[in-house]
């Protein structure tokens, strides 16, 4: 037989079952209800419902075919106007017989399924009554569970011996079967802390535009939650909100095709499905954000990676630490590394868990998927996800409720992650506002410089138009020191400065005209200068007087007087030197 696709609705009054049969044959479909029960048969389909509400059967039900569609939709009248049925999109919970929600066929059918698969022995086989006794000793409580357990509940245990070559692939743990959850932690910790980046984080600190663009993304369930929240606020019961959550078509593909399951916890397992739910949902928050809706090849990577649950097995205490570990797992592993994404996620988990289990089981049917078309990924569906999908439609929306109010009045902070951000990020700002500060100043000095170079080049091209008038002046202001140095060369020169004011230069004991002619080569230096002896100032003044016949060129300075600057006479007035 199989089971047909089907979607149900209410109004006030009626409950409206729709299902999808194609190709069966309208003639031959049978329909019973009663109470709880409702059945459908027509061949090859079979539908049997556990529903959440009483109907009754008073003349006022309806049914209708649409072939084109190949659609049988019955209506059916509640027994009790008004009564709103809850749960309505939890298909597999409605698939589930009636007899399983008892307290005692739970343990029973719990039971059967460990036979199944961990293969425990048949209850009928006789027993050995004459088996060896030994007396008793108190054995460690770590002793009596020597396999460390993981998965949904820890219900799990074993898996991965035989799964090693996958291992690493989907899990950080190396040997989990044998590493105890207090070891799992420490190895957790001392991974973060060696995967943290101080670079990393701060480029995404400082340069933030795609984390921006990240946190101005809106979910569906942002906008879902805009609407309820006047309602939540008139005290509107929780379970009321399913309603506003549709699934798609795939999605309840999906759900028809998960095996109904009972689930025997205790305080502690429970305590720790709740918890690994709020992990789970955050990391899912975050990989929705990011990605802006749109799933991509490291959608799978970047959950499990973000879940303790899902690659470590942990298991948690308090929601605080669970907020404390995937801050952490934020800021190490994947692209986007920033406090804001952490919080943002926070946030949103949060509204999820307000929304109720419909909100919640849609999130956990899109990592279903996800896993599931991510090899080997899809292991982890079978240790967590699938059950959870199952689990979450049978569980109570006031304690989802409850839960998204522990997690509100659960604080975090950058100091509780345990990795300096506040001391990386005073650093940072300290070494950039220093780095502002060196810039500014170079561009001053710079600003100076340039200052500076523009007025010399003005006095400089001042100086060339009144070369001839500055030269004299700096030559008249060098004579007296030069008159200390070499007293023989002034006293033969004395006559000649005293009666011209023409401009000349001192180098080395040789006097050049500063508008030398261009083919002299005594201002560059090639003819020697004698050196000057103390007492012998005579041979000197001579051979000083035949150098100056041979190097020393008087030329006459533009706009001066012929008698007072165009030429060096003699005192007997008997020879001239001209240029």
């Amino acid at each position: 037989m199989l089971t047909p696709a089907f979607d149900l609705s209410q109004d006030p009054d009626f409950l409206t079952i729709a299902i999808r049969v194609p190709y069966a044959r309208v003639s031959e479909f049978d329909v019973y209800f009663e109470g709880l029960d409702f059945k459908f048969y027509a061949k090859p389909y079979f539908l049997r419902l556990t529903l959440p509400g009483r109907i009754v059967e008073n003349g006022r039900e309806q049914g209708s075919y649409d072939a084109d569609k190949g659609i049988f939709t019955i209506r059916l009248p509640k027994e009790t106007p008004g009564q709103h049925f809850e749960g309505l999109n939890m298909l597999t919970a409605l698939l589930a017989p009636r007899k399983s929600r008892t307290a005692k066929l739970l343990v029973e059918e719990i039971g059967v399924s460990e036979v199944s698969e961990e293969g425990v022995e048949d209850d009928d086989e006789e027993f050995d009554w004459e088996i060896e006794q030994s007396p008793y000793e108190e054995v460690p409580e770590s002793a009596l569970n020597p396999e460390c357990r993981y998965g949904f509940g820890n219900l799990r245990s074993g898996v991965f011996q035989r799964l090693q070559d996958e291992l690493s692939e989907v899990i950080d743990i190396k040997d989990p079967d044998f590493t105890p959850a207090a070891e799992r932690r420490q190895k957790r910790l001392a991974a973060e802390l060696a995967k943290f980046d101080p670079d990393h984080y701060l480029a995404d600190f400082f340069e933030d535009e795609a984390v921006k663009q990240v946190l101005e993304y809106i979910p569906w369930w942002t906008d879902l939650y805009s609407k309820i929240m006047p309602s939540s606020k008139r005290n509107q019961e929780p379970e009321d909100f399913t309603a506003l959550v549709s699934f798609s078509e795939e999605e309840k593909y999906q759900l028809r095709n998960f095996v109904n399951k009972s689930y025997l916890l205790d305080k502690r397992a429970h305590r720790q499905v709740y918890y690994s739910l709020i992990d789970i949902l955050l990391a899912y928050c975050y990989e929705t954000r990011v990605t802006e809706g749109e799933k991509n090849v490291e959608s799978a990577w970047n959950i499990r990676k973000l879940s303790p649950t899902l690659c470590w097995f942990e298991t948690w205490s308090n929601v605080h630490e669970i907020l404390v570990s995937f801050g952490r797992r934020v800021l190490c592993y994947p692209l986007h590394r920033h406090f804001k994404l952490v919080m943002e996620a926070y946030r949103d988990t949060i509204k999820i868990l307000q929304l109720g289990k419909s909100a919640v089981l849609k999130c956990l049917l899109d990592i279903h998927k996800i896993f599931q078309e991510n090899d080997p990924a899809y292991i982890l569906n079978d240790l967590y996800i699938s059950d959870y999908c199952v689990w979450i439609q049978k569980a109570k929306s006031k304690k989802l409720s409850a839960l998204a109010d522990a997690l509100r009045e659960a604080s975090l902070t950058k100091a509780q992650l345990g990795l300096e951000l506040e001391e990386l990020e005073a650093a940072a700002l300290l070494v950039q506002e220093e780095e502002t500060a060196s810039t500014a100043g170079a561009q001053s000095v710079s600003g100076q410089q340039e200052a500076a170079s523009s007025s010399d080049t003005s006095d400089s091209e001042e100086s060339d138009s009144t070369f001839s008038s500055e030269t004299d002046d700096s030559d008249s202001e060098e004579e007296e020191p030069r008159d200390s140095e070499s007293g023989a060369v002034n006293s033969l020169l004395g006559p000649f400065v005293e009666n011209s004011h023409a401009a000349l230069l001192l180098d080395n004991g040789l006097i050049c005209r500063d508008k030398a002619p261009p083919k002299s080569d005594v201002c560059q230096g090639q003819l020697p200068a004698p050196s000057l002896a103390p007492g012998a100032s005579g041979p000197l003044i001579q051979e000083l007087g035949e150098q100056l016949e041979t190097t020393v060129y008087i030329s006459e300075p533009e706009g001066s007087t012929a008698g007072k600057q165009g030429s060096i006479q003699e005192k007997d007035g008997q020879q001239t030197l001209e240029d």
